[in-house]
């Protein structure tokens, strides 16, 4: 379980009675469902209640040729009984953002948004295609897009084989103060988007062994992460400003190492005119 960050300044606000509730619903689910591991992936706020979201994992921790989306999602709003989230299809999770406005804390409630990439032979003008779904859809869809564009891991954690199989790096140590001070220590833990390149390949020590992902040095805009110490430095923080609520945590020279959501669900689209 990744109870580590319930100690650092995360903004994830837990009452006793949360907090009890989700360490033991954690070792609960992980036998009832034989997961290797349950982690606390967040939660998202909503008007009327909030979601809390748990994310298992398959045996062995293998990622096979690029399969990020291997995870089985779980949600509640009590901490207590938890219920498992359908898959979404990819036109959902690319125009999720489309949908404006707060989470309801209603998994039937309906949203509808304009659909610009969507022609047929009635709608001839794109923003004439009127798209309808509810919020269950709408939270996998929100989920599945954070995961793609915040999910971070520090550089060195997974290596990847000549057959394309990812897996925890055994010899992984953590990274020192030096590394932790530099963004392109830190890697986006899902399928590149372009080809692996920038800050990575001109590293003295690159490694396509562990050099397989998008470094966050490369991301744009510039300056949508900010890096933060705490515990006497013991511990590097990561904070999203495209994702607000992302926080991204990391003792240095140890293993442990995860992320946590908790905000509105929805991506800061105005953060590359706030400059």
């Amino acid at each position: 379980m990744n109870s580590a960050f319930m100690n650092l300044s995360l903004d994830v606000a837990f009452s006793l009675e949360q907090k009890s509730a989700l360490q033991a619903s954690m070792v609960i689910l992980q036998k009832e469902y034989k997961f290797d591991q349950v982690l606390f992936w967040g939660k998202i706020l909503g008007i009327r209640a909030d979601y809390f979201i748990l994310k298992g994992l398959g045996a062995n921790d293998i990622i096979v040729r690029g399969n990020f989306s291997h995870y089985i999602s779980l949600y509640n709003f009590n901490c207590i009984e938890w219920f498992l989230l359908p898959p979404v299809s990819e036109d959902f999770v690319q125009n999720v953002t489309s949908v404006k406005g707060l989470f309801v804390g209603d998994l039937s409630f309906e949203y509808e948004y304009k659909d610009t990439g969507m022609v047929d032979e009635e709608h001839t003008n794109p923003e004439d295609v009127t798209v309808h779904i509810n919020e269950e859809v709408r939270l996998v869809a929100v989920i599945a897009l954070i995961e793609r564009e915040a999910a971070v891991v520090p550089r060195g954690a997974y290596i990847k084989d000549s057959q394309g199989f990812i897996t925890v790096n055994r010899m992984f140590e953590g990274l020192s103060m030096k590394e932790a001070k530099k963004l392109d220590s830190y890697l986006h833990f899902s399928n590149p988007v372009n080809q692996v390149k920038g800050s990575l390949l001109l590293k003295a020590d690159y490694d396509p062994s562990i050099d397989f992902l998008n470094s966050l040095e490369d991301d744009k805009p510039k300056g949508s992460w900010v890096l933060q110490f705490q515990k006497g430095n013991s511990v590097v923080l990561l904070r999203s400003l495209l994702w607000l609520g992302l926080s991204f945590y990391h003792f240095l020279s140890t293993l442990n190492h995860g992320y946590v959501y908790v905000g509105t669900g929805q991506k800061n689209l105005d953060f590359p005119f706030m400059f």
